[in-house]
């Protein structure tokens, strides 16, 4: 049963998963913080208070409370922004240029399109 275990812990897929929910979890950290500590810092800098939870409706006895949802709907837009950005820069950072196609595929190539120019 160990030895079962053991196999189970250390396959690729187990500890590949591992890491990579580490990974989002201390990603999730750094856009949050992102987020909190520089954008809306910058926001509330420029527009005051960038928190809508204040706003609310009076219906009759019931209380609705829009500004949260706007301030979340906000906060989601933000969000997305920054992770939009993040994960495009380290796209780019790891963007390798294209090999050279080697001597067989160029052949193939002038095959193909030869081909093609026949009627």
């Amino acid at each position: 049963m160990l030895q079962d275990l053991k196999k189970f812990l250390l396959r690729g897929n187990v500890v590949d998963l591992a890491v990579a929910v580490i990974i989002g979890i201390a990603f999730g950290a750094v856009i949050a913080s992102l987020v909190d500590d520089v954008i809306m810092a910058v926001l509330g800098s420029l527009f005051g208070k960038p928190n809508f939870d204040d706003l609310t409706l009076d219906i009759g006895d019931g209380v609705v409370f829009y500004g949260r949802f706007l301030t979340a709907v906000v906060n989601f837009l933000i969000i997305g922004t920054a992770l939009f950005l993040v994960v495009r820069a380290v796209q780019r950072f790891f963007r390798t240029a294209e090999p050279e196609p080697t001597a067989e595929v160029r052949l193939l190539t002038e095959i193909r399109d030869e081909l093609r120019r026949r009627p």
